[in-house]
């Protein structure tokens, strides 16, 4: 199981971005798919995710900027991120939480760094 992700680079405060992951293997079934962000220095935390496919979470500072979508047909996951911030420069990256043949795991993908400047 693989997840791949895309969609980072660089904006100016105030713009928009996409981001896209997508999860490819033997794959039985996904629960959670989510983004999570590091910024230098910094811990890993959540942005948002979607679970069991339709129940959403995200984080107090992304809310009303952010939207995470799923699509299950092609176990993929968006976030549309609108109204960007510097604070919101980090890599982000692709979490899924899913069934294969080895069981029930969480899988993440390669990261992708966004950059809010200008």
């Amino acid at each position: 199981v693989q997840l791949q992700a895309s969609g980072g680079g660089l904006v100016r405060p105030g713009g928009s971005l996409r981001l896209s992951c997508a999860a490819s293997g033997s794959i039985f079934r996904i629960n959670t798919m989510g983004w999570w962000r590091q910024a230098p220095g910094k811990q890993r935390e959540l942005v948002a995710e979607v679970i069991s496919g339709s129940i959403t979470n995200y984080a107090d500072s992304v809310k009303g900027r952010f939207t995470i979508s799923r699509d299950n047909g092609k176990n993929s996951v968006y976030l549309q991120m609108n109204s960007l911030k510097p604070e919101d420069t980090a890599v982000y990256f692709c979490k899924a939480v899913l069934s294969s043949a080895v069981g029930w795991r969480e899988y993440w993908g390669q990261g992708t760094l966004v950059t809010v400047s200008s």
